[in-house]
Parts: C-alpha cells; structure tokens; sequence
C-alpha cells in the first residue's frame, strides 16, 4: 500500500485564492487608487511567502539539511511567485486593459461604464485561468528550475 498522499492546503484548499488578491486589485485597477491594488499584491505576496515558509519548515523537520532547505524554499518561491503573482497579475491587467480599450469603440458607454465593465470581465476570467496557469508554471518549474537541482 502507498501512503496517503498529505493534502497541501496552499495550493489544494480555498487558500490557493489568496495568491489570487492581486488579480482581484488587477481588474479594479481603473476604478480605484494604486494603494489598493499594491495592498492587493502585498496580499499575494504574503501568501507566496506563507507558503515558501511552510515547505521550508516541513523539508527542515523531514531531512534538515540546509541546501535541501533551500532548494525547496527555491521550488515554492519561484513557483508561488510565477502561479499566483507574475503571471495572473499581468493576464488580468491586459484582459482589462484590451476590454477597455475594445469598448471605446462604442461611444455610448461612459467612461464609468466601460471601467465597471472591465473589472467585470476581469473578475469573470479569474476562475478559468488559475488551473491553466498553475499547471503551466508546474510544467515550467519540473523542465528548469526542479531539473537543474535534481529535486
């Protein structure tokens, strides 16, 4: 028998969307003051690093090395960074962006409008781009960094 794969609940329970905040601030961009969205990144960013932190403390307890420590601190930060911060935040930023600029072309919607629409259409796109980015950051992570450390 194998043993019970252990559940990670950074990135297999409802705290997976935390790394999300960001994309959230992303699509209100036109609608409310910059301070908002970096309040949004800060929370993606402390997320990234509650999650680099607990699969560091959890290789120092299993194998205590620190190379191995720091190869898995590696893994976590560069993935959390790339799946929940980097690439999400930019995908929303030009979804809202491009809607916006598309829906100039209809001058009977207001500014307020277009900009309520666009965070519309953003915050709309954000469940069916998270699994499509997570497991491309995966593949990314197993064919460079994971690769290159032998993890």
């Amino acid at each position: 028998m194998t043993e019970p794969v252990e559940k990670d609940i950074w990135r297999d329970t409802w705290l997976r969307y935390l790394g999300y905040a960001n994309e959230v601030g992303e699509s209100f961009r036109a609608l409310v003051s910059k301070r908002i969205v970096h309040v949004s990144y800060a929370v993606a960013f402390a997320y990234t690093f509650a999650d680099t932190g607990d699969k560091s403390y959890k290789m120092l307890k299993k194998d205590g090395r620190p190379t191995r420590v720091l190869i898995e601190a590696g893994d976590a930060l560069i993935w959390q960074t790339l799946a929940s911060v980097a690439i999400p935040g930019f995908v929303i930023n030009r979804i809202c962006t491009y809607s916006s600029l598309y829906m100039k072309r209809f001058p009977k919607i207001t500014p307020l409008a277009r900009g309520w629409l666009a965070v519309g259409i953003g915050l709309s796109s954000i469940p069916f781009i998270v699994h499509p980015i997570d497991r491309s950051t995966t593949w990314f992570m197993d064919n460079t960094y994971r690769r290159w450390v032998k993890v």
